[in-house]
């Protein structure tokens, strides 16, 4: 069987990157060693066909690796093979007094949540609904409006018919090394139940070898419209300062062998309790150098706050051992360890309990790996490691999606596995969601490649369409300790031997109905030319009947992007979307999509509920 690789970095920028060196006939400069970080380094070697991937390698993440492509020179490599590609633009469509927009049709209405007027990329995104004032939402996502790779936060107070939006006051974070950032990804938003808004993001260095991941606030009722200080000692001047910023394990390791990535933020807002108002956050942290087991690892680390994202707690890795699911690619002492790992996403539930899922690859078939979840009581200190229990396998994930072994027009990066005609990377790893109802029962969803024909694996340049890849969810009604049987949400007798992937799911609060909305190819001619819709399917009665019923959501079909259209954001639509619910269990989604300006195709952030 094909091996599934398995280093998870973040992603939004490594297809496109290495795609342009090999069309171009170049290989990469390292910037006279700008990359120092021997993790990043490899990661970027790869997807330019200069290294090959462990077969048990998690990828990093988009952000970190658009940065590093820019800084050896990717993109400028990539304008000179394709410097024609895109459409022509008239002087009307280039105005900059104001830059909303939606695309509506047959009732539907997707408005644009970024409003910066460049055609740069907005991707990978999260969204969050005030609890006190449904109208006030707010969204996250990876921004290149001032270069590669940047973060961008957006705020609406009309319940998403218009939008402001805003890069966040976090270059000023001095790092360990002595510098200001100098690149920005993985942005994560919530709210606290009196309203006030947090916002989050890695900040790094571009060699790579300092980083933090920083934290800041936006009290009641500025609802996200701009972020400061979450120092309340600065009393009512607190809202006019942006230092001193809440800071997360902040590192600088000259040996280049660690880096952190994909962290994701929940806050208890639950009024049942006893931790209400504690912030808390995940992330993967990359070691490519421990000297156990394989040599290197990425296991979940987690951090809290108790007092409004100020100051936090001491690291603490989380995603533990398993000696019956975790069996191979050990980075550590410990040869049971869950530490192939990328993805993690926690919820907080009813009591205040934490729970956290995450992909994993410590299996010993290569392709086919697993979902796992953790948890920490609502009676325990979740900054103590011994509070955590062990992991629990959700459910296997069959990462069969054909594999890039060189480079096609489509985008799809070396390395990387896509669905053709599609070159958008897919990453099961980092698509799976949590979610949590009012009785406690958990949800978890994701996309995989277990129904796929054998027209759509192996070696990308080979495979074809159409290909079945599908939705799934399992559930928990016994808080995480064992799981029920993957549901399929999108099976062929619904729409065909079509893809659906990157879901993203969230619960109404009394667990009537899971909403899992995700990318699909299931209109017109979509399967085979490569465009995409966004579908909201709701299943009423999860843990019983589970009748689904769908809905499509985009207005119209979005454009395939890819080389020959815009070669600087081909291959890339973020690691994940997002869906959330109102206390009323109203359902509100942030996607990116490929409806550009002036009839361009180039990625934005849309919004609907």
């Amino acid at each position: 069987m094909r091996a599934r690789y398995r280093l998870v970095l973040g992603s939004a920028l490594v297809p496109i990157l290495v795609s342009a060196f090999l069309f171009a006939g170049q290989s990469p400069s390292t910037g006279s060693g700008i990359i120092k970080n021997k993790v990043i380094a490899h990661q970027l070697a790869v997807e330019l066909g200069n290294a090959k991937a462990y077969p048990h390698q998690a990828h990093l993440s988009s952000g970190i690796m658009y940065a590093a492509g820019q800084a050896t020179g990717v993109f400028d490599a990539r304008a000179a093979q394709f410097k024609g590609a895109g459409p022509a633009l008239g002087a009307s469509t280039l105005n900059t007094q104001g830059c909303s927009l939606a695309v509506a049709k047959g009732g539907r209405q997707n408005v644009k949540v970024n409003q910066d007027c460049s055609f740069r990329r907005q991707a990978e995104e999260v969204v969050a609904v005030n609890p006190t004032n449904p109208k006030n939402i707010i969204v996250g996502q990876n921004d290149s409006r001032v270069g590669y790779n940047q973060c961008g936060f957006d705020w609406s107070f009309d319940g998403g018919k218009s939008w402001g939006d805003q890069i966040p006051p976090f270059h000023q974070v001095i790092l360990p090394n002595g510098h200001v950032g100098d690149f920005c990804s993985d942005p994560t938003v919530g709210f606290d139940s009196s309203g006030n808004a947090y916002a989050a993001a890695l900040e790094l260095s571009i060699d790579g070898l300092a980083s933090a991941i920083v934290v800041g606030k936006s009290n009641a009722p500025i609802g996200g419209a701009f972020y400061h200080s979450p120092d309340s000692s600065l009393g009512s001047l607190q809202t006019f300062y942006d230092t001193p910023m809440g800071v997360i394990n902040a590192q600088y390791d000259p040996s280049g062998c660690t880096t952190n990535d994909k962290e994701l933020m929940a806050v208890d807002s639950e009024s049942g309790s006893s931790k209400n108002g504690n912030v808390y956050m995940t992330w993967t942290f990359f070691n490519g150098c421990t000297g156990e087991g394989v040599g290197f690892n990425s296991p979940i680390y987690f951090s809290q706050s108790t007092d409004g994202g100020l100051t936090w707690s001491g690291a603490i890795e989380i995603s533990g051992a398993n000696t019956t699911y975790c069996t191979a690619f050990s980075g550590e002492t410990d040869p049971n360890a869950c530490d192939q790992d990328q993805g993690s996403h926690p919820v907080v539930g009813p009591d205040g309990t934490l729970y956290v899922g995450f992909g994993n690859g410590n299996t010993p078939t290569l392709g086919i790996n697993q979902h796992m979840a953790v948890t920490c009581p609502a009676s325990a200190d979740c900054s103590l490691a011994a509070s955590w229990t062990a992991p629990v396998k959700i459910a296997d994930d069959f990462g069969l999606q054909p594999l890039a072994s060189t480079v096609t027009k489509s985008g799809c990066p070396i390395g990387r596995q896509c669905l053709p005609p599609n070159g958008y990377r897919m990453d099961d790893f980092v698509e799976g969601s949590m979610a949590v109802d009012n009785s406690g029962t958990l949800y978890f969803t994701w996309a995989d490649g277990r129904n796929l024909g054998a027209n759509c694996q192996g070696d990308y340049a080979a495979a074809s369409s159409p290909c079945n890849n599908d939705v799934f969810f399992a559930s928990s009604t016994n808080g995480g300790a064992s799981w029920s049987a993957p549901t399929n949400v999108t099976p062929t007798s619904v729409d065909g031997d079509t893809a659906q992937w990157m879901p993203w799911s969230a619960v109404t609060p009394s667990g009537d109905d899971l909403f899992v909305a995700y990318y699909d190819r299931s209109f017109g001619n979509c399967e085979s030319s490569g465009c995409n819709d966004i579908t909201l399917a709701t299943v009423a009665d999860p843990t019983g009947a589970k009748a689904i019923s769908y809905r499509r959501l985009t207005a119209t079909s979005m454009p395939n992007l890819k080389l020959t259209n815009n070669p600087i954001q081909a291959g890339f639509l973020g690691d994940y979307m997002w869906v959330t619910t109102d206390s009323s269990g109203n359902p509100y989604i942030a996607w990116a999509d490929t409806h550009g300006r002036g009839g361009t195709v180039e990625e934005n952030i849309y919004f609907s509920k």
